[in-house]
């Protein structure tokens, strides 16, 4: 899919995301109002439209319905039962196309690497005095995930997420789910410790791999890896896993 495409494509998601807001917003406003389902065919129009656009762009591999609005009553000659009915048909259309878009345009794939950037640019600065244990670049990955926004129980969570392997339970330090995403914090203190987190990472891809599409690993380093590009190289071979690794 080239750059034009994809950029179409991502608008589209958008549009669907904002035409499923306004249903809901419709439907929340006043939830008691007996006709909120009147507007199904204006709904349904913008819905025929919004499809016909994306398709113009791509075709849709998505089990989504398209609407005969010749053939569908106007608010005057349905019952409001018919109303609902209509009406969550365009919503559940929206939603499948939401997703189907959203994989489309590999959407949380580019929030992960965005998310990546940020620690990149900002974890150093978030640490004021040379950590001594791993939950303290924990506790800053932490903060930074809520100055950007993120709400812990929704965007992200801690220490949850249990993954089985074998006989044992592991746990991720962080979990996003939306992007399927699993975060985990390494302090690289000596150099036997660097050498140790190589082969915590590779379990650590092993394990998480079966539950998250996509790993990031952190490597909070105080001076015991020379050369970053060696280090993460072969740790990065495997689909979806990003290892950074922060000077201290």
């Amino acid at each position: 899919m080239n750059q034009a495409i994809r950029d179409g494509l991502r608008e589209a998601l958008l549009t669907v995301t904002a035409l499923k807001n306004s249903m809901e917003h419709a439907l929340s406003s006043d939830p008691t109002a007996v006709w909120r389902h009147a507007t199904y065919r204006q709904y349904m129009r913008k819905y025929n439209e919004v499809v016909a656009h994306i398709q113009r762009l791509a075709p849709i591999n998505a089990p989504i319905d398209v609407y005969d609005l010749d053939s569908v009553s106007n608010f005057g000659n349905t019952v409001m039962p018919r109303q609902k009915e209509l009406f969550e048909s365009v919503h559940a259309n929206l939603s499948i196309l939401e997703a189907y878009l959203s994989a489309k345009v590999d959407l949380p794939a580019e929030r992960a690497e965005s998310l990546r950037n940020f620690f990149e640019a900002n974890l150093r600065r978030a640490i004021f005095d040379k950590p001594e244990m791993e939950r303290e670049v924990q506790n800053a990955v932490e903060q930074l995930l809520i100055g950007r926004g993120l709400v812990k129980g929704i965007d992200y969570d801690r220490e949850v997420g249990r993954v089985k392997v074998s006989i044992k339970e592991v746990v991720p330090d962080f979990v996003l789910p939306k992007l399927s995403l699993a975060i985990e914090i390494k302090l690289a203190k000596t150099d036997t410790k660097a050498r140790a987190i190589v082969d915590e990472i590779n379990a650590d891809i092993q394990a998480y791999g079966k539950q998250y599409k996509q790993i990031l690993f952190i490597v909070y380093d105080l001076g015991t890896i020379r050369d970053t590009l060696e280090f993460t190289r072969d740790l990065e071979a495997t689909l979806g896993v990003e290892v950074i690794v922060i000077k201290n």
